[in-house]
């Protein structure tokens, strides 16, 4: 069994800032073509992923030809861990799949493709680890014969994120600490130990490890475009064997990583006409009226921050029980919903009025106009029951969340104690309609740079004194 890592509550220091996230519609990828062949018989690949929408197969790497060429990759197929090769014809040569399945879309996979075909024993040409466990219980099983050479490490096209002569297989979702080792087969526990609560996290390895004359390691501390030390390519293993950089953008640089992981939407309970992108941070209503999608993270207690975009109009806010918040499939999620009991503000961006609701009723707020990409502030203080909203950075109708006064809403009338608090967003009527959440890991450009007090997140307003951002370090300090 795979147990999903939800992000370390121990650090080891903080080695690992950044993550790269990959939007399947816009085709990003990183790409390499080594000048030389480096040893097609023995390599290692290692990355920490974190999946968004695991209805699609993704390709983590991918190796062969821009037209042909027999391309194969590290792949997400049907949820499992696969890899594939095809040197030449058209039968495949090798392939190993898992029967273990990675369809947690708010935990962090560790994945490692371990190989060294001049092994005598055929299973040990292969090794495929998921969270620290080699996989042993295989859908399929092809090795490759002993000393084959494969394509992997050949002078032809490698690509992080996409099948490289397919349109197709593109990731969805974030990928961190990506090793390439050319000439070494590692085991996974050179790059991830088992901390003290016995959780799989990855160690600071880099010093450690011997990469070969092709190797290189991805740590995406950087936002630039060009293929070099200031690229979203960079390799910083020393080797300078720099990837280029194909529609990403500086914003899908991110903070959420396997030390430390953000919350997003969940695909896995949102409504039925709801479409997820951005690595489940953006929302837009792609047919039916009243399609709602809910956070992977929760609380019952401490203080939380995070903001929304509201490209059109939504309702924004939170559920209170979220044991029976139960989206996933649902035609529609009407204000009467027995498992919607939203508090929240309606925002009308497109004209008309805003509106508060709370557990199926609806209320005027004043003062409140939204308009079009504003950005809506939400404060919620778990400790007291209440809520607070504002636009761009004003609390609505005079509200304090640091002195906790003049809330939206005191909802500790209607919150059972214990019950984790999700947030939410509602798209009520409109095809198209969208919602750019902002937990901390902002899939849209920030101008102005916040963080909590604790020096985690990126917010475009000052996180009030005393809340903090929904991340897996914070939830275990106060959540």
């Amino acid at each position: 069994m795979v147990f999903p890592i939800v992000g370390g509550t121990q650090s080891t220091g903080d080695f690992i800032t950044n993550s790269l996230r990959f939007n399947n519609p816009d085709d990003p990828n990183l790409s390499t073509t080594f000048s030389s062949a480096g040893n097609r018989r023995t390599f290692t690949i290692s990355a920490w992923v974190k999946r968004g929408n695991i209805a699609d197969d993704h390709t983590l790497f991918g190796q062969g030809g821009t037209s042909s060429g027999n391309p194969r990759g590290v792949l997400f197929f049907a949820n499992s861990l696969r890899f594939t090769n095809n040197t030449s014809g058209s039968s495949t040569d090798t392939d190993v799949e898992t029967n273990a399945k990675t369809r947690d879309p708010s935990a962090w996979y560790h994945a490692v493709v371990a190989v060294d075909t001049t092994q005598g024993t055929a299973a040990n040409r292969v090794k495929l680890y998921l969270n620290g466990e080699q996989q042993t219980d295989l859908a399929n099983s092809t090795y490759p014969d002993q000393n084959f050479e494969m394509g992997w490490n050949n002078n032809v096209l490698h690509t992080v994120g996409r099948y490289p002569n397919n349109d197709a297989y593109h990731m969805d979702g974030y990928i961190s600490e990506f090793y390439f080792i050319d000439g070494t087969q590692y085991a996974a526990s050179n790059f991830g130990e088992t901390n003290d609560n016995g959780v799989w996290i990855p160690k600071d390895a880099k010093d450690d490890l011997t990469f070969g004359t092709n190797g290189f390691y991805l740590q995406f501390q950087q936002t630039g475009t060009g293929t070099n030390s200031s690229g979203m390519g960079a390799d910083t293993s020393g080797n300078d064997n720099h990837l280029a950089v194909n529609n990403l953008a500086a914003t899908d640089v991110t903070v959420d990583t396997p030390m430390n992981n953000f919350c997003t939407l969940n695909p896995l309970n949102s409504s039925a006409s709801v479409a997820l992108s951005e690595g489940n941070t953006k929302h837009t209503n792609s047919g039916a009226n009243d399609q709602a999608s809910a956070a992977t993270m929760g609380f019952a207690n401490g203080k939380w921050y995070w903001e929304i975009k509201c490209v059109d109009k939504g309702e924004v806010g939170i559920n209170l029980n979220s044991d029976i918040l139960q989206l996933a499939n649902d035609s529609s999620v009407g204000s009467n919903d027995a498992n919607f009991k939203l508090t929240g503000l309606i925002t009308n961006s497109a004209g008309g009025s805003n509106d508060f609701r709370h557990n199926g009723g609806t209320e005027s707020i004043t003062s409140v106009s939204v308009s079009d990409n504003d950005i809506i502030n939400i404060a919620v203080d778990a400790d007291n029951g209440k809520i607070w909203f504002g636009k761009a950075g004003a609390w609505f109708n005079s509200g304090d969340p640091a002195a906790g006064s003049n809330e939206a809403k005191d909802f500790s009338g209607a919150y059972t104690s214990g019950n984790f608090i999700t947030p939410v967003g509602l798209i009520a009527t409109g095809d198209g309609d969208i919602l750019e959440y902002n937990f901390g890991n902002p899939s849209f450009s920030i101008s102005s740079g916040n963080a909590d007090a604790n020096g985690y997140g990126n917010f475009e307003y000052a996180v009030p004194s005393g809340y903090y951002s929904l991340c897996t370090k914070n939830l275990a300090e106060y959540g």
